[in-house]
């Protein structure tokens, strides 16, 4: 996050009623002749990506929340449609059983509170269509974040502005409830720029106060961890699932390198390693992390941009390969995507690193087969695929370009194929 680039959100009230989007069986623009049906595999592959509308931050050319068809052979993305009542659904993810999607509004006005949104969809298990169930108070200004507890019960985001966090009851048909847990983090004023920053940088991280950027818990659920962008700290809280109340671990917070704002991690060996990447010093913290009791040991500190690297540059996404043997970043401004070996020990090899061909890549995220590897380029209104050769885990650029407005993040989903569904060619 920059000063230059801040969340700055021009409003949009409250949403009202449900609206039902259905996937055409074939892009209105799709003017090549379908594969026969022998040709078709047995699965469709869907990804819906989100992004800043007009409603977000200057410069938001998104829609709302995109549906495209991947082709399994190429990893081309075909548009198929757009949920369009939704304002800058910057962060969307799937529950644990992918019967819902949860959309982040990354506003501040939302039902004139100070307050972003959080909307809760049905998604149609035969077309991936989506049918909004109902939006709620996200409990501060600005949601950057959201995820589901395993258990599906609760909704948890993350308010970057408002400086909260947030934890909304989930019905059992999928819909949002109340808001059961609301915290706001404090802290000393950090500094806005990190000691071990990369020579040249002149990007500068908010830390005029507590922004916190991530919720996610553990694998076993146990746990919830929240990275804080503002306050340097990277918080852990146990989950009473009966009550949806948030109490801290036994060592509630890990403090960071002072100014490096921790923006996103991933958990690999089974909840055992912890991968905490900071925006502002561009760096990846290896970490133990204790199943038992959330205690967080940093091990290494890995650049995300090579030794020559000269300029500005902040990390954004962060993603471990399906199998976990490479783990891959993205460097905005430097526009770069790097590339770790994961040791047998968890500690991080930098084995390459690759132009996005774009600009501002936001966030990256791999198909279900993990053959592709795709990139959110936030400023350049595209989303760029890259091959992943799976045994090194270098990656080529497919020189495929899928044109939509300043997206920011994607989920995949994979639906039984219809004999009446077409693939996009």
């Amino acid at each position: 996050m920059t000063h230059s680039f801040s969340r700055r959100i021009f409003g949009l009230g409250s949403f009202a009623g449900a609206l039902t989007v259905s996937l055409p069986a074939k892009a209105a623009d799709d003017t090549a002749k379908a594969p026969s049906q022998d040709d078709k595999p047995a699965h469709r592959t869907l990804c819906y990506v989100g992004g800043y509308t007009k409603h977000g931050p200057p410069g938001g050319n998104g829609e709302g929340i995109s549906v495209f068809e991947m082709d399994q052979k190429t990893g081309l993305l075909t548009h198929l449609t757009t949920f369009t009542d939704i304002a800058s659904p910057s962060y969307i993810t799937l529950s644990p059983d992918h019967r819902f999607l949860y959309a982040v509004s990354e506003i501040n006005d939302f039902d004139t509170a100070h307050s972003g949104s959080v909307t809760a969809f049905l998604v149609d298990q035969a077309t991936g269509g989506l049918k909004k169930l109902n939006t709620v108070a996200s409990g501060g200004a600005d949601p950057a974040h959201l995820s589901v507890h395993p258990s599906g019960r609760y909704v948890m985001v993350a308010n970057y502005t408002g400086g909260t966090i947030g934890i909304i009851h989930v019905h059992a048909d999928g819909s949002l409830g109340r808001i059961t847990d609301l915290i706001h983090n404090s802290g000393p004023r950090m500094p806005d720029r990190a000691a071990d920053n990369p020579s040249g940088n002149f990007a500068v991280s908010d830390h005029s106060s507590a922004h916190p950027h991530m919720i996610k818990t553990d694998p076993s659920g146990r746990f919830v961890l929240v990275m804080d962008a503002g306050l340097d700290r990277v918080y852990v809280w146990t989950i009473n699932l009966t009550t949806g109340k948030l109490s801290p671990a036994a060592v509630p917070f890990t403090t960071m390198t002072p100014g490096s704002a921790p923006r996103h991690f991933v958990f690999g060996a089974g909840g055992k390693k912890l991968y905490l990447l900071c925006e502002q010093d561009s760096k990846v913290v290896v970490a133990d992390f204790d199943p038992q009791t959330g205690k967080i040991s940093p091990q290494q500190t890995v650049s995300t941009v090579t030794a020559h690297f000269r300029g500005s540059t902040l990390a954004a996404g962060i993603v471990l390969s399906p199998d976990e043997h490479f783990l891959y970043v993205s460097n905005r401004l430097g526009d770069s995507l790097a590339v770790f070996q994961v040791e047998t020990d968890g500690s991080l090899t930098l084995v390459d690193e690759i132009w996005t061909h774009a600009d501002y890549g936001r966030s990256l995220m791999f198909d279900p087969s993990g053959s592709y590897l795709y990139v959110a380029n936030q400023r350049s209104d595209s989303i760029t695929s890259f091959r992943v050769d799976k045994t090194t885990g270098k990656i080529s650029f497919t020189w495929d370009f899928t044109p939509t407005g300043s997206p920011t993040c994607f989920e995949f989903i994979t639906l039984a194929r219809r004999p009446e569904d077409a693939i996009p060619s």
